[in-house]
């Protein structure tokens, strides 16, 4: 939208428009529940107007769903579309470099419904840098919006971070962390995949349909894919992965899976492959709502923790979230 049309909703038609992986017709068709949109700016803006063009990206997702009322529905809650067969659509923020240093940046961001962050895109921050003259990875700063993250509900997106970076969060985050469109390292060795001993942490994989992360070539086929999908099943378990795509972000898509219309087709080969109806419906969604649920019982943790000056507390987040609503409920008795 923002390349092709400068953000401008007038000039399109969703329904009709048909140059993109992503429209209405073929959202229907491939029977799409829930999609994560991409604020995404280049790294250019950095230092410049990239706050400004990332808020203008998530100001086009809401308009959108408002021009679209019958097919998207915005939610921070996927089940509320899911309840009014519309397709729930989430903000993700893809690179670090669009809240400019500035936790206030990104609190605004998520009350206005991004529920994702990608710390880096393919560029450095003052606060994440892989050169080793620099913090090695995340600086004392980038510690603060890992934490912050946590505190607001927020989900840590590691897609496009080296290992390092990787392995750093991971000891940080009290919350799962995603993988909003990668693959698995083990296939294709490629620096933008999850290798076995990240998989093996958890989270949620978004397996990403890019060629060259499929098959680490131009070309690809639909059951390449499903490798993918195998094998992170393999190493970590089916509750940790999911369907990332990348449509409408990628040149190069594989032989059946050329636009959203045709996820059904993978779904179809899963279970050629004896994946179980369960295993398939927690890859579609179901591994993802845990993951946005185990989010909120940590910030309810830190909320819980906060409010009561109980950092050195150990809590389980469930059970700081019953504590939580209990308060709550007696604070609004009174």
């Amino acid at each position: 939208m923002r390349k092709q049309f400068n953000n401008q909703l007038s000039k399109v038609d969703l329904n009709t428009f048909n140059e993109t992986h992503t429209n209405i017709p073929k959202i229907k068709a491939g029977r799409l529940g829930a999609q994560f949109w991409s604020a995404y700016v280049p790294c250019d803006t950095q230092y410049k107007d990239a706050v400004r063009q990332t808020f203008e990206q998530i100001d086009v997702i809401h308009r959108m769903c408002q021009k679209y009322p019958d097919t998207f529905m915005f939610a921070s809650n996927i089940m509320d579309a899911f309840q009014q067969n519309k397709t729930a659509s989430l903000i993700g923020v893809e690179g670090g470099h669009s809240i400019d240093s500035s936790l206030g940046t990104l609190r605004t961001m998520y009350q206005l419904g991004v529920r994702y962050l990608t710390l880096t895109h393919s560029c450095n921050t003052p606060w994440y840098s892989t050169k080793p003259s620099q913090h090695n990875g995340l600086s004392p700063f980038g510690e603060q919006v890992i934490q912050e993250l946590n505190r607001l509900g927020m989900l840590v997106d590691l897609a496009h971070v080296p290992v390092k970076v990787m392995e750093q969060v991971l000891g940080l985050s009290k919350a799962p962390v995603i993988f909003s469109h990668s693959s698995a390292y083990a296939i294709c060795k490629h620096k933008r995949n999850v290798p076995d001993n990240i998989l093996l942490k958890k989270g949620i994989v978004m397996v990403n349909f890019y060629n060259d992360y499929v098959t680490c070539s131009h070309t690809a086929a639909l059951s390449d894919v499903a490798n993918h999908f195998d094998h992170i099943k393999k190493i970590g378990g089916p509750e940790i992965v999911g369907f990332g795509g990348d449509y409408d972000g990628v040149t190069r898509l594989p032989h059946g899976l050329e636009d959203v219309s045709k996820v059904p087709n993978l779904v179809a080969e899963l279970l050629r492959r004896n994946w179980t109806d369960a295993e398939v419906k927690a890859a579609l969604g179901g591994n993802l709502l845990r993951v946005l649920q185990e989010a909120e019982k940590v910030r309810a943790l830190v909320e819980f923790q906060t409010r009561f000056n109980l950092k050195g507390v150990i809590l389980h987040p469930l059970t700081a979230a019953t504590l939580l609503l209990t308060v709550s409920l007696i604070f609004a008795q009174k």
